[in-house]
This record gives C-alpha cells, sequence and structure tokens, in this order.
C-alpha cells in the first residue's frame, strides 16, 4: 500500500506549539510550589499545603501530640487538596474535548485566582494570618486547594518526571538511573533542574516570609501562574 501523502502540519504551525514548553512551565511550577511551601510551614503554622507527603508525616507528628504541630492545620490542608484534585477531574471532565493547552492554561488560570485570592486576604489582614487564627485556616485551605488543583492536571498532563510538588521519584531516578545509553538518562537535566526550581523557590519563599510576611510571596505565586496561563503551550 502507499505510504499516505497527508501533510503533517509543521511544528511552527501547530497552535498547540505556541508558547512556552510545558517542561519549562513545571520546572517554574516547581518553584512556586516551593515558595507556597515556604509560606504554609513558616507562616501558616508548621503545615505543607503543596507537599502532601510531608504533610502526612506532619499529621502523624501532631497526632502523637509533638509540640508546635497542629492536627487541625495539617487536616485542613489534606482537605484542601483532595478537594481541589477532585475538583480538577470534575473540570477535566468538562473540558476533555479541549486541547492539551487549553487545559493546562485553564488550571493556570484557576490557580492564579485561588492563590491571588490568598494573597488579597493575607494583606488585607496582615496582622491575622497566625497560627490558629481563622485567617491562617483560610490561607491553608485556599493554598492546598489550588495545589490539589494543579496536581491532578499536572498528572494528567503527564510529563515525565515533573511533578511540581514532590521531588521523591524524581530524585531517585536522577541517581538510581544510568547516565548513558539509556533514554531516561535524557531526562536527567530536567530531574536536576526540578530540585534546584523547588530548593530556590523554598529559599524566596522564606525570605520573603521572614522579612515581609505571608501576602507577598504569595502575590508573587499568584502573578507567576497568572503569566504562565497566558504563555503556556501544549508541548513538552
Amino acid at each position: 500500500m502507499p505510504p499516505s501523502t497527508t501533510p503533517t502540519p509543521a511544528r511552527g504551525l501547530d497552535p498547540e506549539a505556541r508558547g512556552v514548553p510545558l517542561v519549562a512551565v513545571f520546572l517554574v511550577l516547581t518553584a512556586v510550589s516551593g515558595l507556597i511551601d515556604a509560606v504554609s510551614f513558616l507562616g501558616l503554622g508548621r503545615v505543607f499545603t503543596a507537599n502532601m507527603t510531608g504533610n502526612v508525616v506532619v499529621l502523624g507528628f501532631a497526632a502523637a501530640g509533638a509540640p508546635g504541630f497542629s492536627a487541625g492545620h495539617t487536616a485542613t490542608s489534606l482537605a484542601g487538596f483532595l478537594l481541589g484534585a477532585a475538583a480538577s477531574g470534575r473540570v477535566a471532565a468538562w473540558h476533555r474535548t479541549e486541547s492539551r493547552r487549553a487545559r493546562a492554561r485553564l488550571t493556570l488560570a484557576l490557580e492564579a485566582v485561588l492563590t491571588g485570592g490568598a494573597a488579597a486576604l493575607a494583606f488585607a489582614r496582615p496582622h491575622a494570618t497566625g497560627p490558629g487564627s481563622g485567617t491562617g485556616y483560610a490561607l491553608i485551605a485556599l493554598t492546598a486547594f489550588a495545589m490539589g488543583l494543579r496536581s491532578a492536571a499536572v498528572r494528567r498532563l503527564g510529563v515525565a518526571d515533573l511533578n511540581t510538588t514532590v521531588l521523591t521519584m524524581t530524585l531517585t531516578g536522577l541517581f538510581s538511573e544510568p547516565r548513558l545509553g539509556d533514554s531516561t538518562s535524557r531526562r536527567s537535566p530536567r530531574r536536576a533542574g526540578a530540585g534546584l526550581a523547588m530548593l530556590a523557590g523554598a529559599c524566596l519563599g522564606a525570605w520573603l516570609v521572614l522579612h515581609h510576611g505571608p501576602a507577598l510571596p504569595l502575590l508573587v505565586a499568584a502573578a507567576t501562574a497568572a503569566v504562565l496561563a497566558v504563555v503556556t503551550s501544549g508541548h513538552d
């Protein structure tokens, strides 16, 4: 049978390819996760709202009565994250016929709205964001919901080695798989980049929290998500 003569669109003409590749976007989002966890852990009472692995461990500490940890904070974060993941599933079902780029941009826009709302609340009540306050609980719930929404969407988009909220398997792959002669070895730069991105985001977030409180880093996170919602492509 003769080969197909149907022309294949050039990558430059493919609407999905317009914008920043998902690998770069996800690396930036990994940095945002580090920033968000710096806000929650340092500014909202030793709780994670992006890294649920750490949060489950923290919940165990709180349940055992370890000082400085709150079961209420961690339970709120876990509930918010799970609700965000569930909501992401519903959004995906409603928009399943849309392009990969459109779905990625929608998720980032929703993250920008949620983290922007958290930033606005923190700016409006700068002296009421401490551990145990109602504002603190609201900030935990909003940021955890945003991270659950994003994490579920990132999972569906399926960019290898870039989860954006946890690094355990990424770092395992970086150091356990051969560097040469293996297709996965070509992903080592992105794995290393993910670790460095989260470290940089956590460092920036910690500095901002310690010197300016939680509102400014939340605004940075929201602005970053908003920019990415405009420029993200549908290609890795």
